[in-house]
């Protein structure tokens, strides 16, 4: 017990020190390395002007440039965000020692090394499977693969991809063509395997947004390509019918705005966020398992505060129409079968007027969405949060913990993977291999019946079952107060005197409109549903736990948490769903008032 109160009380601290920082746009940058001197001028400028806008437009976003740093477009980008105080994140392909064998020595490369002693964060990316220093160092496939996994990176982990590109498709391998292709489409020739080509393909994704800038290119045949002018800008999406736009299309700036929503619900309640969260791990287990889970944990920490806040809000909001609606009901009960008085009218109307303003500050604080959404980044957080601290990865080098989560719900819930994007982005340039992360995984995300997720569908389970015993207990009485009251009134009718049977008949009507409003809250709040739900959870767990004490090596157990997380993340698909077709709304209320 003292073990735990020490535990609660490490988290607690690692909350309160943890910045509640806002969510980022991040631009990431692709481009040519030999633009034509006489253009340079002038994209600068419209490079500048895009990321203002950008600022302009979503001021509750602070603007992120990610680049490669490479010469040309990279570090032109580079250079012009950090004169508007832009933070610039450099992601490197490789050692900085070797990829600086690809400026040319003097002023290039002195270029090269100031940009990067002004960025935020310098990474630079592992070496791709097979590849040593040997082999890379020497132009050829497996350098260029480097470059290749920097465009998959960067890709991933943006919310728009600025091209400064000539438009044509060339086929280099990880070059600003295929970077392009692979941000709306997925695929790689070269580097993107086989088994990548799956179902996220076919969906309306919210990930494929590029921001193209023309330019000519200081070669032969060096002009954009036929269709397009030298510094035009255009919106590219993957959009059947409307491929480019000249301004941010609809979709793309809901999710921005949703991001951005976010950011000011985590600043307006900072304060509380800080002394009231539960962290995944304190601060000094993670810094001793990996420094990079840092980020995914401040994440998942306001949006874990910020889904129990908002649920809190619904459920108030949820008993208190439904308690209205049993009172509406009982009024209009009293006035047609005891006595037609008019102030139970006027009870009816006032009880009804009182639903409607909770209905109304629900719905204009959204309180219902926001309690789905946020509690959806929250356990996809979770399980991005035990991957990478087990050095989970998916097995595909193009692939990451965000990329399939929600990919079958509304496009709108794409601002939920925007954040994942952010958050396991230093997680996911280094990924961790020591296997005291695993041992920590299946401690604290797995646990046992009193603690981690085991205890935690246990005990909803327990708990919801309860509450369905309740609402079949309800119904049972109901139905027997029923059963008796028309008994009496077919045996005893006659006879009885009428203020008698106008109270059974009083009664009946207040049970019957009991059970009903028990039953529609049930409904609304998934009871049965959520019962099947955290029981299968619950085997998943206790399956995956028996797995993991046979499994012969660590390789093996992360196979078995990456099917975990998969399994996890499908149910928190499932849960959303289930919850969003219950949403708060007057006709209900009114129908069973009525």
């Amino acid at each position: 017990m003292q073990e735990d109160t020490e535990k609660a009380g490490a988290a607690q601290a690692a909350a309160g020190n943890a910045a509640v920082t806002p969510v980022p746009l991040v631009v990431a940058v692709t481009g040519h390395r030999d633009l034509v001197d006489r253009e340079v001028p002038e994209i600068r400028r419209t490079v500048r002007d895009f990321l203002e806008a950008l600022a302009r437009e979503f001021p509750d976003l602070p603007i992120t440039v990610m680049s490669g740093l490479a010469a040309g477009a990279d570090l032109l980008v580079a250079e012009e965000a950090l004169k508007l105080g832009c933070p610039v994140v450099g992601v490197l392909p490789m050692p900085q020692d070797l990829y600086e064998e690809d400026f040319a020595a003097g002023s290039e490369r002195d270029r090269f090394r100031l940009v990067c002693s002004q960025v935020t964060e310098l990474i630079a990316l592992p070496l791709t499977p097979g590849a040593t220093r040997e082999l890379i160092r020497e132009p050829g496939n497996n350098r260029d693969r480097q470059y290749a996994q920097l465009g998959v990176f960067l890709s991933a982990h943006c919310h728009v991809l600025l091209a400064l590109w000539d438009g044509k498709p060339l086929e280099d391998l990880g070059g600003t063509a295929q970077v392009v292709q692979f941000h709306q489409y997925d695929l790689m020739p070269g580097y993107t395997p086989r088994a990548a080509a799956n179902q996220q393909i076919l969906t309306d994704d919210a990930s494929d947004l590029v921001y193209h800038i023309v330019c000519s290119r200081a070669r032969d045949n060096g002009a954009p390509r036929g269709d397009l002018e030298p510094l035009e800008t255009v919106w590219l999406t993957t959009d059947e019918f409307n491929p480019t736009s000249p301004a941010l299309p609809l979709r793309h700036r809901l999710i921005l705005e949703r991001t951005a929503e976010f950011n000011r619900d985590a600043s307006r309640y900072a304060d509380a966020i800080r002394g009231g969260a539960y962290p995944l791990c304190g601060d000094a287990e993670m810094r001793a398992l990996n420094p990079c889970l840092t980020g995914i944990n401040a994440r998942f920490c306001v949006a874990d505060w910020l889904a129990i806040h908002y649920q809190r809000l619904t459920l108030r909001a949820l008993r208190i129409t439904h308690v209205l609606a049993f009172l509406m009901g009982s009024m209009f009960i009293l006035y047609s079968d005891l006595e037609t008085l008019d102030n139970f009218l006027y009870g009816f109307l006032a009880f009804f007027a009182i639903a409607l303003a909770v209905l109304y500050a629900a719905g204009r604080g959204a309180w219902h969405r926001k309690y789905l959404d946020y509690r959806a980044l929250a356990e996809g957080l979770r399980v991005q949060f035990f991957w990478a601290a087990a050095g989970v990865g998916t097995g595909n080098v193009t692939k990451f913990a965000h990329d399939n989560f929600l990919q079958k719900q509304d496009v709108e819930l794409g601002w939920i993977r925007n954040v994942m994007r952010v958050a396991g982005m230093r997680c996911d340039a280094s990924r961790s291999e020591d296997p005291a992360g695993i041992d920590f995984t299946m401690r604290e995300w797995i646990g046992d019946d009193a603690s981690g997720q085991l205890g935690y569908y246990r005990r909803k389970s327990v708990e919801r079952l309860g509450r369905h015993k309740l609402t079949g207990k309800l119904e049972v009485v109901s139905l027997s107060v029923g059963a008796m009251v028309i008994a009496s009134l077919l045996v005893f009718g006659s006879i009885m005197p009428d203020a008698l049977r106008n109270g059974l008949i009083l009664t009946l009507g207040i049970m019957l409109l009991l059970a009903g409003v028990r039953q529609t809250y049930a409904h609304r709040t998934a009871e049965s549903e959520l019962i099947k739900q955290y029981e299968f959870m619950y085997r998943i767990f206790r399956n995956a736990q028996r797995r993991l004490r046979l499994a012969a090596d660590d390789a093996e157990r992360r196979r078995i948490l990456l099917l975990l997380g998969d399994a996890a993340l499908d149910e928190h698909a499932e849960w959303i769903i289930v919850h969003r077709e219950r949403p708060l709304d007057q006709s209900r209320i009114w129908q069973l008032g009525g």
